[in-house]
């Protein structure tokens, strides 16, 4: 038996990365390819921009009582996230009570922080021209995936997902083996932050499509964040121009201006996350896709993101009706003040 424990780390370190760009640096110094699924057909299964992977060097890994030799690799997708996944390559004679030992340890993702920035750095040094809008939000995602060529039958794979030293309940087990997908020999489980990926062929197909989701569900959380804080912000800027007396309404153009170039951003943004995989032909890629963006509560965030647009939606609605009224008011003061003037020159020449 051979196996792995594949450990993720997903940064937001940009607005854009070019990634024709980025491929032509990387290309340079180091092996590198756009992601494609090698089990269907390229029609079947279509990324508008497939991220580019880059092969980095292995260093050895510690975790806990055992060093791992690695075969790490980055991904850099073109709305701004970068991964790192570090493959943890187990000896041929490590058993089910030292795997569930290193799961505990491999949940505990802080403590590797070191080395996946070592990583990530050197990536951004060399892809920085490719780079728009860069600088890391702090924002960032983990998931480990369990990856073997077979698995014994006396092998529970709950304890592992969940990182779990003691008894796990019968309810828990369930939740927990709730989205269990098969298709010939191959077998996988999706849970929140993890995964168990049992491939006698080796394809990496399954855990390269819970990257892609990790890197949407990233990228949404991101701009969720952005939303809380611009509409803390539009409406402490509404309050400071209601008591700016005859300049308010300049002040509300300028809020009017920033909430539409928000709202443009925000909704770019999120059409391109959405679209940025289609599963079109193949039906079970599509059932492992759809899971794990539910598992990963995507369509959550999507909702939230909505709301907070629309919130900024009727506050310009507000702000227009506002200069709105206001112009009328001009213009009926206007006509007023011409209507009196009319008069008095009439008056005028009565005399």
């Amino acid at each position: 038996m051979r196996g792995s424990v594949w450990l993720y780390r997903l940064y937001d370190i940009a607005q854009e990365i070019d990634l024709v760009q980025a491929e032509e640096l990387l290309a340079a110094e180091k092996p590198v390819w756009r992601l494609r699924l090698s089990r269907v057909r390229p029609k079947a299964l279509e990324f508008k921009n497939p991220p580019v992977t880059v092969e980095l060097e292995g260093r050895p890994f510690r975790a806990g009582k055992w060093e791992f030799s690695t075969a790490p690799i980055s991904r850099l997708y073109d709305f701004g996230v970068l991964s790192i996944v570090i493959k943890l390559l187990l000896p041929d004679d490590f058993g089910y009570d030292e795997l569930r030992e290193l799961a505990i340890q491999t949940s505990e993702f802080e403590r590797f922080e070191p080395a996946f920035a070592g990583y990530r750095d050197s990536i951004i040094k060399a892809v920085r021209p490719a780079i728009a809008g860069e600088g890391l939000t702090g924002f960032a995602e983990d998931f480990v995936v369990f990856y073997f060529d077979s698995w014994p039958k006396d092998w529970d794979p709950v304890p592992l997902l969940l990182s779990e030293p003691g008894p796990v309940s019968q309810e828990m087990r369930r939740e927990t083996l709730r989205n269990h997908f098969s298709y010939g020999e191959d077998s996988s489980v999706i849970t929140w932050d993890g995964a168990l990926i049992c491939d006698p062929a080796g394809s990496t197909d399954i855990p390269d499509l819970l990257e892609f989701a990790n890197a949407q569900l990233l990228e949404l959380r991101y701009y969720d964040n952005v939303l809380d804080r611009e509409v803390a912000a539009m409406y402490d800027a509404i309050e400071e121009a209601g008591r700016g007396g005859y300049r308010r309404l300049r002040k509300y153009r300028n809020i009017m201006r920033r909430l539409m170039e928000l709202v443009v951003e925000v909704t770019e943004i999120t059409e391109r996350v959405q679209n940025a995989l289609k599963v079109t032909e193949d039906v079970f890629y599509a059932r492992v896709y759809v899971a794990a963006l539910k598992t990963f509560r995507l369509q959550e965030w999507l909702k939230s993101i909505d709301r907070k647009v629309e919130v900024i939606e009727r506050c310009y609605a507000m702000l227009s009706d506002e200069l709105v009224t206001h112009r009328f008011l001009i213009l009926e003061a206007a006509i007023v003040l011409l209507i009196a003037f009319e008069i008095i020159l009439w008056l005028w020449t009565l005399k």
